[in-house]
C-alpha cells in the first residue's frame, strides 16, 4: 500500500484505526496479522492472528526500528502493528529539560 503522511487506515482484524504521521512509499502495514485498509473501504473482517494480538493503544505513536515511519493510533484495537513483517515499537516521549 502507498503510504504518505495523513493517510487514515483501519484494521480488518480488529477495531484499530491509525493515521500515518511520518514516512512514505510502498510499504506493507498490518495490524493483527492482516493488512490495513483505507478507512472508507468496505473490506470484510478477518480473524485476529494470536501471534499479532499485542494491542494498539489510543493516542500512542508507533515507529519502526529506523524511525522512518511513524503511526498514530486514533482508535484502540486488539491487534499489534507490523511494517513489512517487523513489529512496530511504542514511541517513547522525549524527556523535558530540567527547570533547575
Amino acid at each position: 500500500m502507498e503510504l504518505k503522511p495523513g493517510t487514515r487506515l483501519k484494521s480488518t482484524a480488529c477495531d484499530a484505526e491509525v493515521v500515518v504521521v511520518k514516512g512514505s512509499g510502498e510499504l506493507a502495514l498490518e495490524c493483527g496479522g492482516a493488512p490495513l485498509v483505507a478507512v472508507d473501504a468496505d473490506d470484510p473482517k478477518v480473524d485476529l492472528d494470536p501471534a499479532h494480538a499485542g494491542g494498539t493503544l489510543l493516542g500512542k505513536r508507533y515507529t519502526d526500528e529506523g524511525a522512518t515511519v511513524e503511526i498514530l493510533c486514533t482508535k484502540a484495537g486488539a491487534g499489534s502493528l507490523t511494517l513489512d513483517g517487523a513489529p512496530l515499537d511504542l514511541k517513547s516521549a522525549k524527556p523535558l529539560p530540567s527547570s533547575d
